[in-house]
């Protein structure tokens, strides 16, 4: 359950407890990203390797998890593959890669974020709270059941079930599948998606979006037929 600070931010928002597990082999970069997050009021906990890291996730609740890839005894991709097999907490990768397609790949693996080094520890923290926000409204603020044929979506618990059966979506996934069910019957182009979805300070290409409704899809198993695909424009979400 989400506990509210009594205090309020600049913006005049709840501030939130919340704690995040910091995995960086590098302890000049860890010490650095962890000031700029304590001083946001955020709790971190520090693991410098991959073992580590899948250790200190299981002693302890974390909220969001930002993960470098390059690590010693095991990487970055591991680390996210074995997490989301259990957990659908979101996920900031940390790489020095800038191309497209190691990009694609930790979204593929079910990351929700990047951040390429050398990057701005202030971006960093926007991209944490953009991320850790969305996660917020769908806990606390929504308390309604979506169902269409087989699918069902409840807001209340953050759960999509597929004929009775629940399925694990990422948060991004799950925010995704809103977006359509928000939308039905309205062509939506991949920048609209990209843009709402992603925000409009997001800097990922287009493919992001094909390559997580393709994700979705998978995952929907039957039900992927309420999402359409409109030849070199983006998808609609139908209900027959």
């Amino acid at each position: 359950m989400v506990k509210l600070k009594k205090d309020c931010d600049k913006s005049g928002c709840y501030k939130l407890n919340k704690t995040i597990l910091l995995v960086e082999d590098e302890e000049r970069i860890r010490k650095l990203i962890k000031a700029y997050l304590t001083k946001e009021g955020y709790q971190c906990i520090e693991a410098e390797n991959g073992v580590e890291a899948l250790k200190k996730f299981k002693e302890f609740s974390v909220d969001l998890i930002v993960l470098d890839i390059m690590m010693p005894y095991m990487d970055g991709w591991t680390v996210c593959t074995t997490i989301r097999k259990e957990s659908e907490v979101p996920i900031v990768i940390l790489t020095a890669k800038a191309e497209e397609d190691d990009k694609l790949l930790g979204y593929e693996l079910g990351a929700d974020d990047y951040a390429t080094k050398p990057f701005s520890p202030k971006v960093l923290v926007a991209k944490i709270k953009a991320l850790l926000k969305r996660t917020t409204i769908n806990e606390i603020n929504i308390d309604e059941i979506i169902k269409y044929d087989k699918l069902e979506i409840n807001n209340l618990s953050h759960e999509v079930s597929v004929d009775n059966e629940i399925i694990n979506l990422s948060p991004k996934e799950y925010d995704l599948l809103i977006f359509f069910t928000k939308n039905i019957g309205i062509a939506l182009s991949r920048d609209t998606i990209l843009d709402k979805v992603w925000g409009f300070d997001y800097f990922g290409g287009l493919r992001t979006v094909d390559t997580n409704v393709k994700r979705l899809r998978e995952k929907l198993g039957d039900m992927s037929e309420h999402i359409v695909t409109i030849r070199g424009s983006g998808y609609r979400f139908e209900v027959k």
